[in-house]
């Protein structure tokens, strides 16, 4: 009863998308909260594993492409930060501020840190093309100076392209209304969403898909060209010297191939549902709650996908 009644109260003041507009949902209110509620906390533990990993193995300092996990790492432990306003919201504790300042500040907190996160999945495939595509000039080509403007870039660009939201632009991504502000009184706009998806979703995508499909080419004929010399040469140093020259590059390619697909299939319903609830071609509250915590979860996923790579 207590448990119901503390439901019904905060009802008055958030919304309910699960409940499809009926307060008196309780159950699914409250299972709800706990989704949001589960998902802060996971966010926040594994990626304060994932940097607690990095600050206590200097070595992985040494590879280029930590420079980048880094940052991801980080932004997405501030987005589960940042989700600890809705936590706190739905078990009722006061936010200290007003209700659209919070939905305004909030979705573009979310929005930025998700930005980031996706410039540096791209970044990554290009860290790895270049790595693979150009070994003998790679250090020149990559060196810590220009891997640290790139981050600082990053950071800018993401920062500016949501940066209309606060002029009346619209929402810039986030849909997941748990104040009744954001869901009434703060609508997306077509243009707006077609600015954001030409200029982050879209290029992301492309370079992902670019460098992916050319990694995966190149190691599909280092494999054959290896098993030519295996058929011609049966030796076992011919075999070693082989997998040592091409098996890491290979793998760590497919850990990567393996972070972006689940990043694209978590993030792809809610890309979807942005573009048609933009357009006015749908609008359910449900359906934009679940889009926009699956893709919230990838901030989590990131960290259980390494882990079982053993990527770090």
């Amino acid at each position: 009863l207590n448990m119901s009644s503390s439901v019904m109260n905060i009802s008055e003041h958030l919304s309910c998308p699960l409940g499809f507009g009926h307060y008196n949902a309780v159950d699914i209110c409250i299972l709800e909260t706990v989704v949001i509620v589960l998902l802060t906390f996971l966010i926040i533990a594994g990626n304060l594993t994932v940097i607690f990993v990095f600050h206590c193995a200097p070595l992985l300092h040494h590879y280029t492409t930590s420079y980048f996990i880094q940052t991801m790492a980080y932004a997405d432990l501030f987005v589960g930060v940042s989700c600890l306003v809705p936590t706190l919201s739905l078990l009722h504790y006061s936010t200290g501020v007003h209700e659209s300042l919070t939905c305004q500040v909030f979705g573009y907190i979310i929005s930025v840190l998700k930005s980031v996160s996706m410039a540096c999945l791209a970044c990554i495939s290009v860290d790895r093309y270049l790595a693979i595509t150009k070994p003998l000039s790679y250090n020149q080509l990559v060196t810590p100076c220009r891997l640290r403007i790139c981050i600082i870039l990053i950071w800018i660009y993401s920062c500016l392209i949501f940066l209309p939201s606060f002029f009346g632009w619209g929402k810039p991504g986030y849909h997941g209304d748990i104040f009744e502000w954001c869901a009434t009184s703060w609508q997306s706009n077509a243009y707006f969403t077609g600015f954001i998806v030409c200029l982050l979703y879209a290029p992301a995508a492309f370079v992902i898909c670019f460098t992916y499909f050319h990694i995966f080419k190149i190691c599909r004929q280092h494999t054959k060209e290896i098993n030519d010399r295996r058929a011609r040469f049966p030796s076992h140093e011919v075999d070693a010297a082989g997998e040592t020259g091409h098996s890491p590059d290979r793998r760590y390619a497919m850990v990567l191939f393996r972070i972006t697909s689940v990043f694209y299939v978590l993030w792809l319903p809610y890309i979807i549902y942005f573009l048609l609830e933009s357009s006015r071609v749908l609008e359910n509250p449900a359906l934009s709650f679940l889009t926009t915590w699956l893709a919230i979860s990838n901030s989590f996923c990131n960290c259980v996908i390494y882990s079982l790579s053993n990527s770090v």
